[in-house]
């Protein structure tokens, strides 16, 4: 809608509950002409792909597993970004996915 953002809330105490965003309307007071504008309570977002990811170090990283890691070690490059396993989450709706190996590194 124009007025309002659906979301999903991902982790805490209210996981996987869907909430609404309305716009809030936000007064300056810090000008000479007073004036009121309506925008949503979010922040900056950024994102890139697994690829582009290599030797980045980041402080918090979603990782959106909707589509699979296509070749080797994506997956691991990709929960490696961050230093604490508290600062990664991970989105996928089966819960599963998967990451794919080469057969001949699974030879003896």
């Amino acid at each position: 809608m124009k007025n309002v953002i659906e979301a999903i809330i991902l982790n805490g105490k209210f996981q996987g509950q869907n909430v609404l965003l309305p716009r809030i309307p936000m007064i300056a007071t810090d000008v000479p002409i007073e004036f009121k504008r309506t925008q949503f309570p979010i922040r900056l977002a950024f994102a890139m792909t697994i690829n582009k990811s290599q030797g980045q170090t980041l402080s918090v990283c979603g990782l959106d597993l909707g589509t699979p890691c296509f070749s080797h070690g994506q997956l691991y490059v990709a929960c490696s970004r961050v230093g604490k396993p508290s600062s990664l989450f991970v989105l996928d709706k089966d819960g599963l996915t998967k990451n794919i190996v080469h057969s001949i590194a699974l030879r003896d």
